[in-house]
């Protein structure tokens, strides 16, 4: 098992000072962050050159069954769109990871699979990372992988830099790790209804499953009480207000502008929101200083549009991150991989031909693993996580060209580049002790 974040922070402090670490970044004036959905790392760039991958899963690929005993085939993968078994794939497949492209390809879609709080920690198993089978709704899918050689991301981490020690923050879904992404923390939802609450044993081990813990966080796909779907009338199962620090409130300490640029969020917010757009995935529209009609709001809180208006203008702040609408994610069940590389690769090229980019860092990963199996245990950082590992792809004129970083990194970790760059606070503890990406910097 990888060392632990405080394990890191510790390290970090004792052989490097704070400017020798921030010294990497001082020619970064531009930090973009593109947030995409639910992928494991072996699930897409398990077989990639250099990388920990498929080759040393070991024993951690072998799935065992409810009675702990090592399954003889994968249960049957199961469609979420059918609720059944998935016709596509056979009765028969090995206990051990499999290419999906043999049954579906890159540009189909499969299933959806579960991820949620409680159910990753149970699939995680201590580490043993042998119950994502067991405790999925989709059965043997977890154990699906594409060859993504022949992507535009692929490309672009032969390029540049791939990272392979990516772990999700939480566990669970995209609604916690999004809250991650930009405040390192949980939302509170103390008051929420009692048919929302999970309960768990005196171990912690879930005995229902809801959306808000026991003690008043919420975990799993809740909107806010400020930006949700038009047909949620019932207010008490929005997450009310935040107040908590986040990230946008660290950089407007330094006078540092940002931006969280979102696909269809115009859309949503004057009320005909494209079936598409998650609601769930818009962290920083459930605190309280950006609620909507704020100069704050009005300033920060942008749509996809502007985004490229901003690239095309060599306009954008300092600091960026940037939500693709649901088509474009690459989320099982409602998308796939191959309309979202290329949706990232014309992204990309955009941000390459600004102006900015000439100080600029890309930094590519995916929110959560969403449900699919990854053969690196996670480290241990506290109550929340980290969850599975997920890919990293950095790119930009002062990453490290055909590099790997085998370093631990959760987002963090992002938070923590940023704050170092701009001489920012932490948000917390959590990234005030996490690895920065200083170490795929040239």
């Amino acid at each position: 098992m990888l060392k632990s974040f405080a394990f890191a922070a510790a390290l970090l402090a004792s052989t490097a000072t704070f400017a020798q670490v921030a010294e990497p970044l001082a020619k970064v004036g531009h930090i973009v962050v593109i947030f995409e959905e639910n992928r494991s790392f072996d699930s897409m760039f398990g077989h990639f050159p250099g990388a920990n991958g498929l080759a040393n899963a070991g024993d951690r690929a072998i799935q065992i069954g409810p009675d702990g005993k090592p399954y003889e085939f994968l249960p049957h993968p199961i469609d979420s769109h059918i609720k059944a078994v998935d016709p596509r794939f056979p009765a028969n497949l090995a206990n051990r990871p499999f290419d999906l492209a043999h049954y579906v390809a890159i540009g189909d879609k499969t299933g959806d699979l579960i991820h949620a709080f409680y159910q990753e920690q149970m699939q995680i198993d201590g580490g043993r990372m042998d119950r994502y089978a067991a405790v999925s709704d989709a059965a043997g899918l977890v154990m699906g992988y594409y060859d993504t050689s022949k992507t535009e991301l692929w490309k672009l981490a032969q390029q540049f830099t791939l990272g392979d020690a990516m772990f999700h923050s939480a566990f669970g879904g995209s609604f916690l790790n999004h809250s991650f992404l930009v405040c390192s923390c949980a939302f509170r939802f103390p008051e929420a209804p009692a048919s929302m609450v999970a309960q768990v044993g005196p171990d912690g081990t879930m005995i229902k499953n809801g959306q808000v813990t026991p003690d008043g966080f919420a975990v799993n796909t809740t909107q806010s009480v400020y930006l949700h779907d038009p047909k949620q009338t019932d207010t008490t199962r929005l997450v009310p207000p935040q107040t908590m620090p986040h990230i946008g409130d660290r950089l407007d300490a330094k006078g540092v502008n940002w931006a969280w640029y979102s696909g269809g969020y115009d859309d949503a917010m004057a009320g005909k929101p494209s079936p598409l757009f998650q609601f769930h995935h818009q962290a920083l529209a459930y605190f309280q200083n950006l609620a909507p009609g704020t100069p704050a709001q009005k300033a920060h809180l942008k749509d996809y549009n502007d985004f490229v208006r901003d690239i095309k203008a060599g306009s954008l702040p300092p600091v960026v991150f940037y939500k693709p609408i649901g088509e474009n994610n690459e989320h099982p069940g409602y998308a796939e991989i191959a309309t979202g590389d290329r949706h990232l690769a014309e992204i990309v090229a955009l941000l390459q031909k600004s102006p900015d980019y000439k100080d600029m860092l890309i930094i590519i990963t995916y929110d959560e693993n969403g449900g699919s199996w990854d053969h690196v245990a996670p480290p241990r950082r506290d109550k929340w996580g980290p969850g599975t590992r997920v890919p990293l792809v950095a790119i930009g004129p002062m990453v490290k060209n055909g590099y790997v970083d085998h370093t631990p990194y959760d987002f963090g970790s992002i938070l923590k580049t940023i704050e170092l760059r701009f001489g920012a606070a932490p948000v917390n503890e959590i990234d005030g002790n996490a690895y920065p990406m200083v170490g795929l910097l040239k």
